[in-house]
């Protein structure tokens, strides 16, 4: 049985509905991000799992307890805060002691738990000080050793990295996985920043209009979008429309217009399995309009005439370890990011080849390409 269940969970806001019919599991231990755009759902999801908002209809449970009408203060939920919610008259120590102080630990014990989590988060240092003393990421490790010093069975996250620089959040980013995998709480957090989910989470739940699109590990919902939405929300890709021409064993080929043809297989097509993790090859016919999906980093430039294709350079732009190449071609205007090598850079205005390793395409087909 899995650790965190959400069974037909739904929130309407008067005509507004902000969460659809939403089942998720979370094993215990795991670390869970829910990603998607503002305005999807994914923070009101959060909410109703920490009872600030009231369900609809479905039910929450937590290791085979229903918690959905319990109270907030019932549920013994962990959270950290987009804005920490430090109390400014409380030194570090007095704000991971408040929530132990609530539950009735004795003194003794609060001094130990206390310095166990300071310890994790490594402000053993700090514990006298006020947050107003402390920076960013300082501010944000008293709020995880606030949420973690209880000893939740879930830890929920709202978006807790986004305000810190850009270089503090992604060292923030593994050190909270550091400190969940120490302690092993199982974790749910929300954030619309593709690099910070796919990089610590277990598993990622794509969220679209208050529905779930695609629950996957990192690397297969990056690699195997089910739809067109997941395939430019997660990272940049290059979406080219098209038609199966012919269906032989397991090659399919695809007319992209203008006498290109990509050839592929059946297992790069992407399907749902039980909407959750993993894809399967789905039937497919000669004549289906079909969506050919290829990352910019996939695509290989080359002298002109030597790929499938040419193309002119529009526009560059530097990513300091890359160079990110818009490019207008036949098949329409397509990214291509390639590794700086230090060599010097295209112009734009340069006519190029580019190439790419057929089992570097993803097709998705029509009825899935718009959810």
């Amino acid at each position: 049985m899995s650790f965190l269940t959400l069974t037909d969970v739904s929130k309407s806001f008067g005509d507004l509905h902000a969460v659809v019919g939403l089942n998720l599991s979370v094993e215990k231990g795991e670390f869970v991000s829910l990603l998607g755009p503002s305005g999807c759902g994914k923070t009101t999801t959060l909410q109703m799992i920490a009872g600030f908002i009231e369900t609809t209809r479905g039910r929450i449970a937590i290791d085979g307890r229903d918690i959905t009408q319990m109270p907030p203060n019932r549920r013994g939920l962990g959270i950290v805060f987009q804005s920490y919610a430090l109390f400014p008259h409380m030194s570090v120590e007095e704000n991971v002691s408040f929530g132990l102080e609530m539950r009735g630990i004795d003194r003794s014990e609060r001094r130990d738990r206390i310095r166990e989590a300071l310890s994790l988060v490594r402000l053993d240092a700090y514990a006298h000080r006020f947050p107003r003393e402390l920076s960013g990421g300082q501010r944000q490790r008293v709020a995880i050793a606030r949420a973690i010093v209880i000893a939740p069975p879930v830890l929920l996250l709202d978006e807790p990295m986004s305000n810190l620089d850009a270089k503090l959040r992604e060292e923030m980013q593994f050190e909270l996985r550091g400190i969940q995998r120490k302690i092993g709480t199982t974790t749910l957090m929300v954030t619309h920043d593709q690099s910070e989910a796919l990089s610590i989470s277990d598993r990622v739940v794509v969220m679209e209009s208050g529905r779930i699109t695609q629950v996957d590990t990192p690397y297969r919902a990056y690699e195997r979008p089910e739809n067109d939405f997941v395939s430019q929300f997660i990272g940049k890709a290059n979406m080219l429309a098209g038609r199966i021409v012919s269906h032989e064993g397991d090659t399919i080929r695809v007319d992209l217009g203008h006498d290109l043809v990509a050839t592929g297989s059946t297992a790069q097509v992407t399907g749902q399995t039980n909407g959750q993790t993993g894809t399967q090859a789905r039937t497919i016919n000669v004549g289906d309009a079909i969506t050919t999906c290829i990352r910019p980093e996939k695509l290989k430039l080359c002298a002109p005439s030597a790929g499938r294709l040419d193309g002119r350079v529009t526009s560059r732009f530097f990513l300091g370890s890359q160079w990110l190449y818009r490019l207008d071609s036949r098949a329409g205007e397509m990214l291509v990011c390639c590794q700086n090598e230090g060599n010097e850079p295209l112009a734009e205005g340069d006519h190029v080849g580019i190439d790419w390793h057929s089992d570097a395409l993803r097709f998705i087909p029509l009825e899935r390409a718009h959810g």
